[in-house]
């Protein structure tokens, strides 16, 4: 399994890199998790250019993606969507190993 990254979320990322004048060949997405939030863990989402030799690395739809190993345990398996509709917009996770979300996607329990 991996961490996967729709179409939709993968255009989002190339945007972002591009609005910020990020070099797109040095730029990583890294994706975690931390303590907090309602449920127990908060998603992370970060723009980098640091790589760690201990990270899982992945690439979908042009993105380079990266995550560390203890994160990794829970984000296995995760998809990452970006919506943008009338109630608001900013990027989803479907997390199959989360046992409980809280109602605003940000936060999960494993």
């Amino acid at each position: 399994m991996a961490i996967t990254l729709t179409e939709t979320a993968a255009r989002e990322i190339h945007t972002i890199v591009e609005t910020q004048e990020l070099d797109k060949e040095k730029v990583r997405l890294r994706v975690g998790v931390k303590g907090g939030g309602c449920s127990g863990f908060s998603y992370l989402l970060d723009l980098t250019e640091n790589q760690r030799d201990t990270d899982e690395v992945f690439e979908q739809h042009g993105v380079k993606i990266v995550c560390d190993p203890k994160s990794y345990l829970y984000l296995n398996g995760t998809s990452i969507d970006f919506k943008d509709e009338v109630m608001g917009r900013g990027f989803q996770f479907s997390n199959p190993n989360a046992t409980n979300t809280c109602g605003c996607g940000s936060s999960f329990n494993a």
